[in-house]
């Protein structure tokens, strides 16, 4: 029986330019990612085909939680929601996190078999564009491949990755990185930054479907000296701020203007920008104090709030002793 825990840092878009809708239903975007310190955590446990485990495996040969089977191989996944956050009602079928492991398994031709146990530590919120969902899916190809010995270049990872979501395989390379095509091909990596950063978090969450459908029917062009500067850029400090799918998440979620407002007239506030659809704005603060204390007078206008800090995380695999949450504060 083997266990393995893997890290997955959250991110926020520094840069994200959309531009005209494909033939494929996709988008052409250039995209800038950061990492932030703010991360899940995933418990992989693996029993083998006919290893009977108390308290995992029931009398009946089923196990102690809903599977999905395929090629010899059951994925089960619980999640543990913390931060105060609500749980999330997702079929186990359209479940990232299943949909990696199967997918990789499939790549792969089914290295592993039996009962594949993943818990979910969620301490990134939900519906804010923050990858949340994304990063477990990458931090699961990365916990998959290292129980079944597949190597982390293997390039079938990074076609898995491509398969699930644009910003998956950013998290497998992490740190700061520009993507382009449908902002899911790695171009080259920025040095990171490190500043602290507030996360005011809008009640309700964005649709990424309802926001690319509201920038659809009003198209905001990308300014050709940002997309230059964007593209010539070599550390994430010298990065413009820009995301031109804002206006149209502000449509879906009129509060989003309410934080923006805020964040952009208070003081010790050096950039602002709503992370990819929304609906999480970024705050970078001048330090770590400062961005405690405004946390509090954005939690008690009514948002959610989290303190981290931009790092160069990926998905990766811990120590088995870590189980801490780095540098991530809910005040």
């Amino acid at each position: 029986m083997n266990e393995l825990k893997v890290l997955a840092p959250a991110k926020v878009n520094l840069f994200l330019g959309i531009g005209t809708r494909r033939e494929d239903g996709y988008h052409d975007a250039l995209s800038i990612l950061h990492a932030l310190a703010l991360h899940d955590t995933l418990s992989f446990l693996c029993v083998p085909r006919g290893m009977f485990i108390q308290g995992l495996c029931r009398d009946d040969g089923s196990y102690d939680l809903e599977t999905v089977e395929e090629g010899g191989l059951s994925v089960g996944v619980e999640t543990l929601w913390r931060e105060g956050m609500e749980a999330q009602d997702i079929p186990l079928e359209e479940n990232l996190i299943v949909k990696a492991a199967l997918g990789l398994a499939r790549a792969c031709d089914f290295p592993g078999t039996g009962y594949l146990r993943i818990r979910v530590e969620k301490h990134i919120p939900a519906q804010a564009g923050l990858g949340g969902g994304s990063s477990d899916a990458a931090a699961t190809l990365v916990g998959c491949a290292q129980l079944w010995g597949i190597a982390l270049d293997d390039p079938r990872l990074q076609r898995v990755a491509r398969s699930l979501g644009a910003d998956v395989p950013f998290f497998l390379q992490g740190g700061c990185g520009v993507y382009g095509d449908r902002g899911d091909v790695f171009e080259r990596s920025l040095v990171p930054r490190k500043d602290s950063v507030l996360l005011v978090i809008a009640e309700g969450g964005v649709s990424t479907g309802a926001a690319y459908q509201a920038f659809d029917a009003n198209p905001q062009p990308i300014p050709e000296a940002l997309r230059a500067q964007a593209e010539s850029v070599q550390a994430a400090a010298e990065v413009p701020i820009f995301n031109n799918l804002a206006p149209a998440s502000e449509q879906v979620l009129p509060e989003l203007v309410a934080v923006r407002e805020w964040a952009q007239a208070t003081d010790g506030i050096t950039d602002v920008l709503l992370s990819g659809s929304g609906s999480a704005t970024f705050c970078v603060c001048e330090n770590p104090e400062v961005a405690l204390r405004l946390a509090v007078d954005a939690r008690a206008k009514g948002w959610h709030t989290r303190v981290t800090n931009f790092s160069s995380l990926r998905a990766a695999a811990l120590p088995s002793k870590n189980g801490t949450n780095i540098g991530a504060t809910r005040v």
